[in-house]
């Protein structure tokens, strides 16, 4: 197969699928190269064990996923050994953070794409498969991997904020943002294909425009993506904490189709810890910006994220965490254990915390916030809510869906039994009646 010279008309009867892990933005990056892929001719299947092609979309964040990309790059790598596929491609971060060491220790993979290659996907397999090579196109156009109703919009990559802890910058480089008017485009190719709901992701939304335009335009593009006449909802997520105002929230209140709901990454509460991880917030100044959006925009969902266990994090420090959650009440929040990763500036830290103890304060304060967004939740009871509907569960018979207060695929979802006129990717009113911990239950109204 090396050395046969293959036509570009028996190249197109090749069936690729992939393997997607890691974040939003990933995936992304995954439906854009499924875009071209179809576009030139190619089938993309879901069943990874019936392709010829088969890409590891993979995440290299931390060692947890570094471990699962590896996982599924040898599970690939034994399909092709079965014969069962012809070629492997690895894309996403894992390349990029870990380049020499992987290619060396999986040799059956027949390219690792860096992040620059992805809009050259096409002419890769046609290298691949010693096909001459195409000229690439420039596409907005994607391939969902998720529900039709809703898709990220990636609005900038990489970063510049050099939090102590994390590798993106490495990975992704410094902080590029997208022009307003390709992003528009792209949005409206996606509404045009019936997409619902656009959640705006990048690693820091909040600085959108500032290095592409020389000043903040965040609200600039939701305001023009607003237009768009049949898009419903738009969702903010990865807005840092320092970049929110009140012109920002009030944007958020006042535009009808803004999502009521933000994601504000926050980390710690603590001075020292903060300083150490290159917050640029102190306590003080997180602290006001929660009340403010708690007494002043009551109608705003609030998610965040912390980092338990970081280095020299002592359990005084982790005691005033777990008090900051509960004044907070957030209404959603995650927590991950500290995880040590080369490259970066905490790596050389000393006074790193032990496993077992990082494990036990995940324990702790996951159960802190499991309380209250179980008090949250049944405080939903006998209200009635607008929900767009996600799916159908054909195993136990029920659609699920989610409200302007909830970002799919993150938060919970609301599940309710067909009452013989409800349609996937549409509208409905629904009553909640019950939340059974994972998610709520709701009858159509």
């Amino acid at each position: 197969m090396t050395n046969e010279i293959m036509t570009k008309e028996k190249l197109k009867k090749k069936i690729v699928s992939a393997i997607s892990l890691g974040c939003d933005k990933n995936r992304v990056d995954l439906e854009k190269m499924f875009g071209q892929l179809k576009e030139y001719g190619f089938e993309i299947s879901d069943n990874v064990e019936n392709s010829d092609i088969v890409i590891v979309n993979t995440c290299a964040f931390i060692e947890p996923a570094i471990e699962e990309a590896i996982m599924n790059i040898i599970y690939v790598e034994d399909l092709k050994k079965k014969g069962l596929i012809e070629k492997i491609i690895v894309s996403g971060c894992l390349p990029e953070r870990n380049f020499d060491e992987i290619k060396a220790n999986f040799p059956s993979v027949d390219k690792f794409l860096k992040l620059k290659e992805n809009s050259q996907i096409c002419q890769v397999i046609e290298s691949l498969y010693n096909c001459s090579c195409s000229k690439p196109v420039k596409t907005f156009k994607r391939i969902l991997t998720n529900s039709p109703s809703f898709a990220y919009l990636k609005i900038a990559d990489g970063c510049n904020n050099a939090c102590s802890y994390c590798t993106i910058p490495r990975i992704r480089g410094r902080y590029v943002s997208y022009p307003i008017n390709d992003l528009v485009n792209e949005a409206k190719l996606l509404v045009a294909n019936g997409v619902q709901e656009i959640i705006l992701v990048a690693q820091d939304t909040t600085r959108y425009g500032e290095d592409l335009y020389g000043e903040n335009c965040l609200i600039k593009l939701c305001e023009k993506l607003s237009k768009i006449k049949d898009l419903k909802w738009i969702r903010l997520h990865y807005l840092y904490p320092e970049k929110i105002d009140k012109k920002l929230l009030d944007f958020i209140v006042k535009n009808k189709k803004m999502c009521k709901y933000i994601d504000v990454p926050l980390q710690h509460i603590d001075n020292d810890i903060l300083k150490s991880m290159r917050r640029r917030l102190d306590e003080n100044e997180t602290r006001n910006l929660i009340n403010t959006i708690k007494n002043d925009y009551p109608e705003i969902s609030l998610r965040s994220t912390f980092i338990v266990g970081y280095p020299g994090e002592n359990r005084k420090q982790f005691k005033k965490l777990c008090q900051f959650i509960k004044e907070s009440e957030f209404d959603y929040a995650g927590f991950f254990a500290y995880s040590k990763e080369s490259g970066t500036a905490s790596f050389y830290m000393k006074n790193h915390i032990k496993k077992i103890i990082k494990n036990h304060r995940l324990k702790v304060i996951k159960k802190i916030q499991n309380d209250i967004t179980t008090k949250k939740a049944m405080s939903m009871i006998d209200k009635v809510v607008e929900v767009l509907v996600d799916s159908f569960d054909s195993q136990n018979g029920e659609f699920i869906a989610h409200s302007q207060n909830l970002s799919p695929l993150v938060d919970f979802g609301v599940r309710f039994v067909d009452n013989g006129n409800v349609k996937e990717n549409t509208f409905v009113n629904v009553r909640i009646y019950d939340f059974d911990g994972s998610d709520f239950k709701g009858e159509v109204v």
